[in-house]
């Protein structure tokens, strides 16, 4: 389970993230990453709708994203906000395809974060 510290609860965070945060789109998953205040944790937001199918599915669909975004936490990710939003193929995707999205989109905001940073640097 996520610590609380690292959960996005406000629904006016989630609106904010959605709105406003990178898009990053696979086949089961898109995930919105918004970058926050440097030193700070991580947070992350999980959206999975009735279209995902039941509430067993959807259930199992969570807790897979929530296992993935523990995983990058241990693995040091910080400094985003992330919200998770589930695609109804999501159900029947395997935990490996599930992980692999949600990796590749934090490396990729990963990767652009230090781009960006080497731009500033050189100006």
């Amino acid at each position: 389970m996520l610590a609380k510290a690292n959960r996005i609860t406000s629904a006016d965070d989630y609106r904010v993230i959605v709105r406003r945060g990178a898009k990053v789109a696979g086949a089961h998953t898109v995930s919105y990453l918004r970058s926050r205040e440097s030193g700070t944790d991580a947070r992350f937001g999980f959206i999975v709708s009735k279209k995902v199918g039941t509430a067993v599915r959807r259930n199992l669909v969570r807790r897979r994203l929530k296992a993935v975004c523990h995983e990058a936490l241990v693995d040091g990710v910080c400094d985003v906000d992330v919200v998770v939003r589930a695609l109804p193929s999501a159900s029947a995707a395997d935990w490996n395809e599930i992980r692999a999205e949600v990796l590749n989109a934090l490396e990729r905001r990963r990767v652009r974060a230090s781009i960006d940073a080497a731009s500033q640097k050189g100006e």
